[in-house]
């Protein structure tokens, strides 16, 4: 492993952190444990945002990502990816914008099977999926611009943050708006402490811990505002467009 690590958000010095097992699963916190594998993975820390990763995973190739992390047993690290998470973010969307939705244009990014996408097209939305993952045969550059991008749960899976960054900003119309969920980790992980915070789970493939100090990094590197209406619910926008300033208020 490398000791002279640059951190991928705001290119500040890093350092090793902790390691876990590989077999480190969400499932933890329901008090469900995987045998241990003997793999170590490490996480690095940046001493200037805080973001926190797993360089060695962040690495890896998408065959190896799918061989090792997103195979068939993933659904025992993460039951509710299939058709909970994604319907219930539906419904949530649904109530949020209600008949505003309508008119515009939508794109759940990393939205793997496609069901929240599918779910929002039977209730009039103009919403189309893509992961990078599972569209392999898909460039951004097809997709077009959207008004609004949905990433839930996907920021902390993302090995190459800058990538991320500019696919979305590549896909977002210019009053376009970011609404994306990942924890914040400044209560759970610290410097000189074990990481016990449940969030840090490889074999969730959960390799990209963000601050919120890291994410209003990546915000100002893109020109976009960040606000967040809970511990795990942000966005990113340039500008409030009118059509969402009824539910949102940058913090």
């Amino acid at each position: 492993m490398k000791n002279n690590l640059v951190c991928p958000v705001c290119e500040g010095a890093c350092s090793f952190l902790d390691v876990v097992d590989f077999n480190k699963s969400c499932e933890e916190v329901r008090g469900k444990f995987l045998d241990l594998t003997g793999v170590p993975i490490y996480y690095a820390y940046c001493s200037n945002c805080s973001f926190c990763f797993a360089p060695e995973i962040a690495a890896w190739t998408l065959e190896e990502f799918e061989e090792r992390i997103y195979n068939e047993e993933y659904i025992l690290v993460d039951p509710d990816y299939v058709a909970i998470r994604p319907e219930a973010n539906a419904a949530g969307l649904i109530s949020m914008f209600g008949e505003r939705a309508i008119s515009i244009k939508h794109l759940d990014y990393g939205g793997g099977s496609g069901v929240l996408a599918d779910v929002l097209k039977k209730s009039g939305w103009q919403s189309v999926s893509y992961d990078p993952f599972v569209d392999r045969n898909v460039s951004v550059d097809q997709l077009g611009k959207f008004d609004l991008i949905t990433a839930f749960e996907v920021f902390e899976h993302v090995p190459d943050v800058q990538q991320l960054m500019s696919n979305l900003r590549s896909l977002l119309a210019p009053d376009g708006v970011i609404l994306f969920s990942t924890l914040l980790s400044d209560a759970n992980i610290h410097v000189n402490q074990r990481i016990s915070w449940w969030y840090a789970s490889p074999r969730n493939g959960h390799i990209s811990l963000f601050s919120r100090n890291s994410l209003t990094n990546l915000a100002e590197q893109s020109g976009f505002n960040f606000g967040s209406f809970s511990e795990g619910s942000h966005i990113f926008c340039k500008e409030v467009p009118a059509w969402a300033s009824h539910i949102i208020r940058l913090a």
